[in-house]
């Protein structure tokens, strides 16, 4: 089937999502997609995923989430897996892949717009920090002083690294999309060469990353990242606590955004109370503390510490619709019982 993508497409413009491993992670994926069809009704949906996912579908009756159901082989069931063989997965004209921890929050209209001009691309940063891909500790200091990001950069022929993100990743480019992919997993292949880590490494993490190996292999076909921070039109900011404004059901958000990057940057620390003191020390000095209040397209519960409440999001929402099946289930006995089968 997979080898059939690139000439059969189902539909001009689409969604793709993935679901593996434990049954929690369909969960996060049907509470992303629930959200979506508040402001995209149109669109087809289409999910990859598993055969004990696939039968959890059926088993619940959640197929009408989706508009097309597709198998993921083992190989590809793993954030490498799928996002390094991208190019199996193209189900559309135009392909839009999102990570299963993402919240819609208005109509992405103006984001497919937005992606028309590029034939792959993923939302990042123009230029990568010393942590993208490194330790996450004081750790990271012995790569600076070493100049270990430059000495990569130099023994793989490239001139920049960009910060990739692949929360979102948009294709309408199939040989394009399979050129990128290939070269990111010639990349990851000679991981000892690079000053990058195992993302295994940090808490809570049991999957390799593929964000440096796609960023790299970006680097070397000259393809550029679409801007992950745009203030009101930003096409996915992080959730955080400190920092985000929202209901119970997630219809009503409101983020916090920091016009400058590094203040803005201090987000990701773990600690309330540094990010906090942080934030208001660099906000004496004049722009730094410019703040404004925006909506982005998606929210992506990307960081571990802030992924709580997600989980309650997608624990209601897996609820509700499983009440919804169970009574549809009870309905469709009790009509079996009301007219029999004619059959002997």
């Amino acid at each position: 089937m997979l080898t059939s993508i690139k000439k059969e497409k189902f539909g001009k413009e689409g969604y793709v999502y993935v679901s593996y491993g434990h049954p929690k992670y369909l969960k996060h994926a049907v509470a992303s997609v629930t959200t979506l069809r508040r402001y995209d009704s149109d669109r087809p949906v289409a999910i990859a995923c598993t055969k004990k996912h696939r039968s959890l579908i059926e088993k619940h009756n959640l197929t009408e989430l989706f508009d097309f159901i597709f198998d993921l082989p083992d190989e590809h069931a793993s954030i490498v897996g799928f996002k390094h063989n991208f190019y199996n997965y193209l189900f559309f004209e135009n392909n839009l892949f999102l990570d299963s921890d993402i919240v819609w929050c208005k109509n992405p209209d103006p984001l497919w717009q937005a992606f028309k001009p590029y034939d792959f691309t993923v939302t990042g940063n123009l230029v990568s920090d010393n942590f993208f891909g490194a330790p996450k500790s004081i750790g990271v200091a012995k790569d600076m002083i070493l100049r270990r990001r430059k000495r990569t950069l130099k023994r793989f022929g490239l001139t920049y690294l960009s910060r990739a993100q692949t929360g979102l990743m948009y294709a309408s480019d199939y040989a394009l999309t399979k050129k990128t992919c290939e070269l990111a997993k010639e990349m990851l292949n000679r991981k000892a060469e690079t000053h990058f880590q195992s993302r295994k490494k940090e808490k809570g993490r049991t999957e390799e990353s593929c964000e440096w190996s796609l960023a790299m292999a970006m680097s070397k076909l000259n393809i550029p990242v679409y801007a992950w921070f745009q203030g009101h039109t930003s096409p996915q900011l992080d959730y955080i606590n400190l920092l985000t404004d929202h209901d119970d059901e997630f219809e009503y958000v409101n983020c916090k955004y920091y016009s400058d990057y590094f203040v803005y940057s201090i987000r990701g620390l773990k600690s309330d109370w540094m990010k906090k003191l942080l934030m208001r020390s660099f906000s004496i000095i004049p722009g730094k503390g410019d703040y404004m209040m925006v909506t982005p397209f998606c929210l992506h519960f990307g960081w571990y510490h802030e992924k709580k409440p997600f989980f309650e999001f997608s624990d209601k929402v897996w609820e509700r619709l499983m009440e919804k099946s169970n009574k549809r289930n009870i309905n469709s006995a009790s009509s079996k019982e009301e007219f029999p089968s004619n059959e002997a």
